[in-house]
C-alpha cells in the first residue's frame, strides 16, 4: 500500500472512530490532497460533523483540492453561515469563486455577505466558468513601469504579503494596462535607480478574459510559461492563470473528450450515481440504435443472397468490423488534430486525402490476407475470396475517408465532433461494408 493511501486510510479510521483531536493532529501533518481524499471517502453526515469541529484554515485547503464530482460545494452548503464564510475567506480567491458558483444563488449570497473580501470573488463570478476570466486568480504582483528598480523591489515586498505564490511580476502603465513582465533576476542585479521600463521584457503570452480555457492551456504549453496574465478588452491587467489551474483544465477537458468520444455525455460525473449515468447515456444509445437499424435493413435487402450462401453470414461482420476499426483510427487522429487546432480549412482536403491513402494501402493488405484465408482455409473457392478482398479493401478505404471527413464536417457546422462522430462513422462503415460485400456476392456468386 502506497504512502498516500495509508494516510487516507488512517484519517478515515480516526474519523469513523470519532477521535477528532487525533484526526486534526494527523490532518495538520499531511498534504491537503490527502485530506480531501479522506473527506471524499466519508459519508455526508460524518464528513459535515467532522468539518464543523475543524479549524477553517485546515478545511479550506482540502476543499480546494476536492474534485468537482466530490461536491465540495455541498460540504459548504451543509455548514452554518458563519463557519462557511470563515472557510471561504481562507480559500484563494479563484478557489472560493469555484465553490461559491456551485451553490444555490440565495445560499451563495448569504455566505458572501459575511466574507470580508467578497468583492474579488464577485468579480470572478461574472466570467464564464470555462473562460480565462473564470479560472484566473486576481492575486497578482505588479509594478508601475515608471518606477525605479529600488522602488519596484519595495513594492514587490509589500504586495507579496498578500499573494501566497507568484511566478511573474507584471509591469503596468498609469491606467493599469499591461505593458510587460519584469524578470526578477535582472531586477535584483541592476542598479537601484534604473527605470523599470529599461529592464522589463515583452509578455510572451497574454489571454483575454473571454478566451476559452483550452486555448489558455495551449498558450502556456506553446510558450512554456508558469502563468499567463489575463487582460480586459482595453488591455487592463485583471489577473493571471497559473499552471496548476491549467493542469486541472487539461484533465477535465481530456475526460470530457474521452466520454464524448465513447458516445456518452461530456458532463457525466465519474463519481456520479447510476441514475445520472443512465440519463446521460441513454439518449446516445437511442441515436445509435436508430442508425444501426439502417445496417440491418441492408442485410434484410440481401436476405436471399445470404440464404443461398450461408458462409456470407459469418464473413459479413468481419468486413464491417474491420471497417469500423479503421474508421475509429482515422476518427481519433482527426478529432485530436481538431482539438489541438492543427487543422485549418485549407488543410482539410489534405487530411482527408491522407486518410484515404492510408485506407487504400491498409485495405489492400487486409483484403488480400482475408481473401486468401477465405479461399484456402474455408475452402469456398477463389471467387468468394476475391469478393471478400474487394469488399474489405473498399470498406477500409471508405472508413478512412469517413473517419476524417465526418468530424471535419461536424466541426465546420459548429457541432462538437467528439460527441457525434463515432455514431455516424461506425454506422457508415457498417452500411458500406455490408452493401459492398453482399452486393458483390450477389453479382459474382449467384
Amino acid at each position: 500500500m502506497s504512502k498516500p493511501i495509508q494516510v487516507v486510510e488512517e484519517l478515515k479510521r480516526l474519523a469513523k472512530a470519532g477521535d477528532v483531536q487525533a484526526f486534526r493532529a494527523k490532518a495538520e501533518q499531511v498534504h491537503a490532497s490527502d485530506l480531501s481524499d479522506a473527506f471524499a471517502a466519508l459519508d455526508d453526515e460524518l464528513r459535515v460533523r467532522l468539518i464543523r469541529q475543524l479549524p477553517p484554515e485546515l478545511v479550506s485547503g482540502a476543499l480546494a483540492e476536492m474534485e468537482p464530482e466530490e461536491r465540495p460545494s455541498e460540504v459548504l452548503e451543509a455548514l452554518p453561515d458563519e463557519h462557511a464564510a470563515d472557510i471561504v475567506e481562507e480559500l484563494a480567491v479563484d478557489d472560493a469563486a469555484d465553490v461559491i458558483a456551485e451553490l444555490p444563488p440565495d445560499r451563495a449570497d448569504t455566505i458572501l455577505k459575511l466574507v470580508d473580501d467578497r468583492r474579488e470573488i464577485e468579480d470572478l463570478l461574472r466570467y464564464d466558468e470555462d473562460s480565462a476570466g473564470g479560472i484566473m486568480t486576481s492575486e497578482i504582483v505588479s509594478v508601475d513601469q515608471g518606477a525605479t528598480a529600488a522602488e519596484a523591489i519595495e513594492e514587490i515586498r509589500r504586495q507579496s504579503e498578500q499573494v501566497e505564490d507568484f511566478y511573474q511580476v507584471y509591469c503596468v502603465d498609469a491606467d493599469q494596462r499591461l505593458v510587460g513582465v519584469l524578470p526578477l533576476r535582472r531586477l535584483v542585479c541592476t542598479a537601484p535607480n534604473t527605470p523599470v521600463a529599461n529592464i522589463m521584457e515583452a509578455t510572451p503570452a497574454v489571454a483575454s478574459s473571454d478566451l476559452d480555457q483550452e486555448d489558455v492551456a495551449r498558450l502556456m504549453s506553446r510558450y512554456n510559461v508558469a502563468a499567463v496574465p489575463v487582460v480586459d478588452e482595453v488591455g487592463r491587467l485583471l489577473g493571471r492563470v497559473t499552471f496548476d489551474d491549467v493542469i486541472d483544465v487539461v484533465e477535465a477537458e481530456q475526460t470530457e473528450d474521452l466520454l464524448k468520444f465513447g458516445g456518452g455525455s461530456g458532463d457525466e460525473q465519474l463519481g456520479g450515481g447510476w441514475f445520472s449515468a443512465v440519463r446521460k447515456r441513454l439518449p446516445w444509445l437511442s441515436v445509435n440504435l436508430l442508425t444501426a437499424l439502417l445496417a440491418a435493413l441492408i442485410i434484410r435487402y440481401f436476405q436471399d443472397t445470404i440464404e443461398a450462401i450461408l458462409v456470407l453470414a459469418a464473413l459479413g461482420p468481419v468486413i464491417a468490423g474491420m471497417g469500423g476499426n479503421a474508421g475509429t483510427q482515422a476518427l481519433a487522429v482527426t478529432v485530436r488534430r481538431l482539438a489541438l487546432g492543427l487543422v485549418s480549412r485549407e488543410q482539410a482536403a489534405r487530411v482527408i486525402g491522407k486518410e484515404i491513402l492510408v485506407g487504400v494501402i491498409n485495405g489492400l493488405v487486409m483484403g488480400v490476407v482475408m481473401g486468401a484465408m477465405t479461399a484456402s482455409v474455408l475452402g469456398t473457392g477463389w471467387t468468394l475470396g476475391v469478393v471478400v478482398m474487394l469488399a474489405m479493401w473498399g470498406n477500409i478505404m471508405v472508413a478512412g475517408m469517413a473517419g476524417a471527413a465526418i468530424p471535419l464536417l461536424l466541426d465546420r457546422l459548429g457541432i462538437d465532433p467528439a460527441v457525434a462522430s463515432s455514431v455516424f462513422v461506425t454506422t457508415f462503415t457498417d452500411i458500406v461494408g455490408y452493401f459492398l460485400f453482399l452486393g458483390l456476392a450477389s453479382a459474382f456468386l449467384l
